[in-house]
């Protein structure tokens, strides 16, 4: 029996790393989305799976025990196909959710948006901004071809960058003293950046904090209800449990 992890984000990793040391059969899918990605303990399978169907299809062909959705907070798409899919093959399912950053000491002083065009409003005034909101989100910024941006990006953008634009390539985690340095070097008048959570990325806001740099955080996207962890302890223990409990049908039957 097999425990399906979807997501390539850091506690997807964690994850599997723990059910793989725990004799567990583990696949992780990763959407492709990186090229080089860090790949997580267990098999793994690269790729989308064509909707809902493909992906109950893949679930039966694998015989899984449970689904765990340990996907980015912003991978609505997946999500939903994950609850419809578990609905359809009657399989449970968990979703390994890091906090979000509502909760941080100066949550309160952040201007929250609904969405990229939220953003892009709420910073109309900046001149130098610093945009950490994903390669998919560039085209919603399109018009600030007139603005010193700084991007970072995992990958390269396969879009046409305006002159005036830097790009940085790097992947997290990311230090404070590093953060606060790129805030200062390139004069940054505010910080963008989804309510991605966790502690890999959090220092930009400690650093921007204490530079004093305006910070705009795109909200959270509502998700389809199912059961939720946040930590991966407490995942890897329902894995075990949901494993448990399918071999001890299987035996029955």
């Amino acid at each position: 029996m097999t425990i399906v992890i979807l997501g390539g984000t850091a506690e997807a990793r964690q994850l599997a790393a723990a059910l793989v040391t725990a004799g567990i059969d583990v696949v992780s899918s990763l959407a492709g989305r990186v090229s080089s990605p860090h790949l997580p303990a267990g098999r793994v399978r690269v790729g989308g799976f064509g909707g809902v169907d493909g992906l109950a299809k893949y679930l039966k062909t694998e015989h899984a025990a449970a689904i765990v959705d340990a996907t980015h907070p912003f991978a609505t798409m997946i999500s939903t196909n994950a609850v419809l899919a578990a609905s359809r093959t009657g399989l449970p399912l968990i979703r390994l959710d890091r906090p979000g950053w509502g909760e941080h000491p100066r949550a309160g002083g952040w201007t929250w948006v609904p969405d990229t065009a939220g953003a892009r409003s709420a910073a109309d005034s900046a001149r130098r901004p610093f945009l950490t909101t994903g390669r998919q989100s560039l085209t919603d910024f399109a018009s600030w071809a007139d603005r010193e941006v700084l991007i970072r990006l995992v990958d390269p953008p396969t879009m046409p960058i305006p002159q005036r634009w830097t790009v940085m390539t790097s992947r997290g985690p990311y230090g404070y003293a590093a953060e606060y340095q790129i805030l200062r070097e390139h004069a940054i008048d505010l910080l963008i950046s989804k309510d991605s959570g966790g502690t890999h990325t959090v220092a930009k806001l400690d650093a921007a904090g204490d530079l004093g740099i305006p910070i705009v955080i795109i909200a959270r996207p509502e998700r389809p209800p199912a059961t939720v962890v946040n930590t991966v302890s407490e995942a890897a223990a329902w894995c075990r449990s949901a494993e448990n409990l399918r071999l001890v049908g299987r035996s029955s039957t």
